[in-house]
């Protein structure tokens, strides 16, 4: 009898642990989907470039043009600049013009 208890409770608690391992395993992956899409940019046109980004542009880069924009689910802005020295940026930025370190 006791053979027979033991074994149910480690059966159990094998179990219990292969449904943890692998509900953190769903969630990893669900991160990692979500942190893809947001890396995933589509190209828009640069008049659809919030004013705030210009703004922030043209503040932080006299002169600057953005050559191409892109933006992703997260509202997160890629450009593309040509600067006036003739230098080429690839630049982040949220929709409020706050640069982001990539």
């Amino acid at each position: 009898m006791k053979n027979l208890m033991f074994a149910a409770v480690l059966s159990l608690g094998t179990m219990t642990a292969f449904a943890q391992e692998e509900e953190t395993t769903v969630e990893e992956v669900a991160t990692e989907q979500v942190e893809a899409t947001q890396d995933e940019y589509s190209e828009i046109a640069a008049e659809e470039v919030p004013a705030a980004i210009s703004e922030a542009l043209e503040a932080a880069h006299p002169g600057a043009t953005i050559s191409k924009a892109y933006m992703n689910e997260a509202s997160e802005y890629k450009l593309e600049v040509a600067k006036e020295d003739g230098e080429t940026a690839e630049l982040y930025a949220d929709a409020e013009g706050n640069w982001i370190e990539k």
